[in-house]
């Protein structure tokens, strides 16, 4: 009788340990699952406040950029027409001797006008939205030309999709800033620039054949980061290359959305 009370006591005891063991491992589980649920929603919170603040700061740029262009244009431009009026007034009582200085003054200063005035579309994203992202590189690229910066090389291949006005301002800001920094520092004599419409995303591709870096040594300046930051927005992957003597490229690969799988007609 003894023996049964004790198995029937240690039956009891174990099973008390298993509700136990059972209530410790749902409590543990439970608190796991609400601890991952904070942390995924802090880590959600974070990221769409990043996301805002990146378009805040979108937003902010594309504005500034577009009141650069209407002082540009209306501004500068006038100024510049003005001063072209005033020399053809002198040109009209000036000494022989003074008629070509004053003319070539005159066809430096249209040259001008003409030149503030097709940066200003560039900058304005107005001008941008109305132009598409094709038209826009094209416009860019024919000014370098004009310029005498360097030659641009210009192409497109695949079947062209329909990409989100808003994404293709970015698109084509990245490579804005991509074209600025060849400008400032590549020393180049051709800029190849190809936009590559594949079935599932945009490849977008500038190289140049200036003096290039060593990207290992080189510290990421403002307008990669701002490349970077730009690229995230649209979800794409961006990336950079370059070494000594061989150039720099830019490859930006921009996913389409899903509605956006449909080819122009």
């Amino acid at each position: 009788m003894l023996e049964n009370e004790q198995v029937l006591l240690i039956v009891y005891f174990i099973g008390v340990c298993l509700v136990l063991v059972l209530f410790v491992v749902i409590f543990f589980a439970a608190f796991l699952r609400r601890k991952n649920k904070f942390l995924l929603e802090r880590m959600e919170a974070r990221q769409k406040f990043d996301r805002e603040l990146a378009d805040t700061r979108l937003e902010i740029q594309e504005q500034t950029f577009k009141n650069i262009a209407w002082e540009l244009h209306d501004n500068v431009g006038q100024l510049l027409s003005v001063a072209n009026i005033q020399l053809g007034m002198m040109q009209h009582g000036a000494q022989d001797t003074l008629q070509d200085q004053i003319k070539e003054t005159k066809d430096v200063i249209r040259s001008t006008v003409e030149e503030v005035r097709s940066l200003s579309k560039t900058l304005n994203t107005d001008v941008v939205l109305n132009n598409g992202l094709q038209r826009s590189v094209e416009l860019e690229l024919e000014r370098f030309d004009r310029l005498n910066f360097l030659t641009p090389h210009y192409n497109t291949t695949g079947e062209v999709q329909s990409i989100r006005p808003e994404d293709e301002i970015i698109i084509f800001r990245i490579l804005q800033e991509f074209f600025s920094n060849v400008m400032k520092h590549a020393r180049a004599n051709n800029l190849f620039v190809t936009l590559d419409y594949q079935p599932d995303c945009l490849v977008v591709s500038a190289k140049d054949d200036g003096v290039g870096f060593n990207i290992d040594q080189k510290h990421e300046s403002s307008g990669l980061v701002n490349m970077r930051s730009r690229a995230s927005l649209l979800d794409a992957n961006l990336s950079l290359s370059s070494s000594v003597g061989t150039g720099t490229e830019l490859v930006l690969k921009y996913p389409y959305s899903p509605h956006e799988s449909k080819s122009r007609d």
